[in-house]
């Protein structure tokens, strides 16, 4: 067992921030929350005293593509369905070489430990060689990820499709490859509904079923896309039905990323399927998509996480995607004349932490039985003044780095730097 001495911020809940003032948290050899408390446990295993640092749970990511790592900060002069046309396929395709697969993947993977991104949902491509090769550097990092072997049949270039009989069997391969103990495993991954046909979507649904796993896609991001899938799908009530006839939307644990235009009966079907949405505000705004409406949504009782969505996001830093998912939420505030309330910044927060984090377990907080995935934070150049502990964790939120980042942890295990 191991001992941390350190201000300890978290959100157990959505409503305030949980400080403690030189609290304790101890971990077992297993990673997991022991104890926490403002007082010395009796039994601390090793102490270590972090001095006047912030101790604050890691940050999850539950939507981003690891293939388009190289686009970041680039090419946001064009809505969604030209945009992947353009920049995002032609990227994509590079990925069926693994060499340089392994180039841009090992700097993705760097990225987030830089970040202090622990846990990610993420999107690889249709090659299953690169996709494993990902999964195996988040593996060797020693991060926690849901892996997406990418599905489309149709509406793209020949180097990026896969059949259905491809898309079943390798994700099925990649399943058994990481099996379900680890930190890093497989998940189902229609890219969206315009790319899968119904024999894909119907092989995916059977799948996701069959072996419980999880399911991730985009739902409701752009008018034009929605358009397009009412054409595709006439029989569908909307967007998230056309997924929910397939056994495609919280049949197993479903992120669904985006989420900008959504009718009422979506609405409700995502709330009774459990289905998680994941606010990316960056990209929503980039690519001239929409603003989600995140206290609509939690009013619903839909639960929301927050993703980067690289690369139509332009920042891996979930400190960025905080800022601006409180800033989206003000202009529905002010849209709303008052009658929408923006998010607090310990809901923010929550949501970049224990509600992402929920879609892995125990993960997020520092509650008993979690696993510790945490940051060590030194914000002494930020503060001059003597801010309060909250003021502290806000600068570092809307001012902060990843070079204020000193340790970071996952499952209780301190990462070093992963080779470039």
């Amino acid at each position: 067992m191991r001992t941390y001495k350190a201000h300890i911020i978290d959100t157990p809940s959505p409503d305030a921030f949980r400080i403690l003032e030189n609290g304790y948290v101890s971990v077992s050899e297993e990673g997991r929350v022991v104890y926490i408390g403002s007082q010395c446990p009796v039994e601390t295993g090793e102490l270590v005293d972090l001095g006047d640092r912030l101790l604050i749970p890691a940050f999850c990511d539950l939507h981003l593509h690891a293939p388009q790592y190289r686009n970041n900060g680039l090419a946001m002069d064009l809505e969604l369905l030209p945009w992947l046309n353009k920049y995002t396929f032609p990227e994509e395709m590079k990925f069926a070489h693994v060499d340089y697969a392994r180039r841009i993947y090992s700097r993705f993977v760097h990225e987030l430990w830089m970040q202090g991104t622990m846990r990610v949902s993420v999107f690889a491509t249709v090659h299953p060689e690169a996709t494993r090769l990902l999964a195996d550097l988040l593996r060797k990092a020693g991060l926690g990820a849901y892996v997406g072997l990418v599905a489309m049949d149709r509406n793209a270039p020949d180097g990026l499709r896969n059949n259905a009989l491809q898309a079943f069997s390798e994700t099925t391969n990649l399943d058994r490859y990481l099996g379900r103990e680890g930190l890093v495993r497989a998940i189902v991954t229609p890219r969206f509904i315009p790319s899968c046909s119904e024999e894909m979507l119907t092989a995916l649904g059977r799948l996701a079923n069959e072996s419980g796993l999880p399911v991730q896609s985009h739902l409701s991001e752009n008018m034009h896309e929605i358009d397009w899938v009412h054409q595709l799908e006439p029989d569908a009530t909307c967007y998230g039905d056309a997924y929910h006839k397939y056994g495609l939307f919280g049949q197993t644990p479903t992120l669904m990323a985006h989420c900008c235009y959504t009718n009422p009966q979506e609405t409700q079907l995502m709330r009774l399927n459990n289905v998680c949405i994941v606010h990316c505000p960056t990209s929503n705004t980039n690519l001239a998509s929409g603003m989600a409406p995140i206290r609509h949504f939690l009013n619903n009782g839909i639960k929301v996480a927050l993703g980067t969505d690289i690369s139509g996001g332009h920042y891996m830093s979930m400190l960025r995607v905080i800022q601006y998912a409180i800033q989206t939420s003000k202009i529905h505030y002010a849209q709303s004349q008052g009658k929408m309330p923006f998010l607090s910044l310990a809901e923010a927060f929550y949501l970049a932490t224990k509600s992402g984090g929920s879609f892995f377990g125990k993960v997020g907080c520092f509650d008993l039985g979690y696993d510790f995935d945490a940051l060590v934070i030194d914000d002494a150049y930020l503060n001059f003044d003597h801010y309060t502990l909250p003021e502290r964790l806000e600068r570092f939120i809307y001012i902060g780095d990843d070079r204020d980042i000193r340790m970071r942890f996952c499952q209780g295990r301190l990462l070093p730097e992963p080779p470039l």
